[in-house]
């Protein structure tokens, strides 16, 4: 029974010290993917909705401003879909959207159009950035993502002053894929300020 004992002992010790290495080692994983988000996000107006929509892309993107400034209008290009077709559905099925609202719901829907065209074509450009005309591949992107945060304030501008459960909600989703978007051209403000290093593998 000692002998059992024993060896029971000895086999805990000697898993015990691998288990802990296994799991401090996914700890400081854990972290430093955590830090990157975090020092990426860190030059964006909204962090805390930065760090929650572009943490799982720690683990790919790493330090390199391209890779984040790529999953930055990714993301805001799949928010802002997805809220282009939120806003056709409530106009198909008119829900609190009468009169005046639904005349601006018209006018949010082209805006949200406008910033899925601005979007696509801007993320083209990330995916194939050159050294050689990085400068104006930059001013570009500037151009259009400012063009997507514009699309996205002129809707909001259409239902200021109305009132209705429904228009709150359409409200705070614009608002969100604004945010959104404001962080992705920060990001690719960071990226046109770090220059033609980061280029390399990303």
């Amino acid at each position: 029974m000692k002998m059992a004992s024993c060896t029971n002992y000895v086999f805990v010790s000697l898993i015990f010290p691998v288990m802990w290495l296994s799991f401090s080692t996914q700890l400081v994983s854990g972290k430093g993917n955590k830090n990157y988000v975090q020092e990426a996000c860190s030059v964006t107006r909204y962090r805390d909705l930065c760090i929650h929509s572009l943490a799982s892309f720690s683990t790919l993107a790493k330090d390199s401003p391209s890779r984040w400034a790529r999953a930055g209008v990714s993301v805001s290009l799949s928010e802002t879909k997805s809220a282009a077709h939120y806003l056709v559905t409530l106009k198909k099925h008119r829900r609190g959207m009468q009169g005046i609202n639904k005349v601006a719901l018209s006018d949010c829907i082209e805006c949200f159009l406008n910033a899925i065209d601005e979007l696509h074509k801007s993320l083209g450009v990330l995916r194939t950035l050159t050294k050689t005309t990085f400068g104006s591949e930059m001013a570009d992107l500037k151009t259009w993502l400012s063009a997507a945060l514009t699309d996205g304030d002129t809707c909001l501008d259409g239902f200021e002053g109305h009132k209705g459960k429904q228009v709150k909600l359409l409200q705070n989703r614009v608002s969100k894929v604004t945010h959104i978007t404001n962080n992705a051209l920060a990001l690719v403000n960071k990226l046109a300020t770090t220059g033609l290093g980061s280029l390399p593998n990303s």
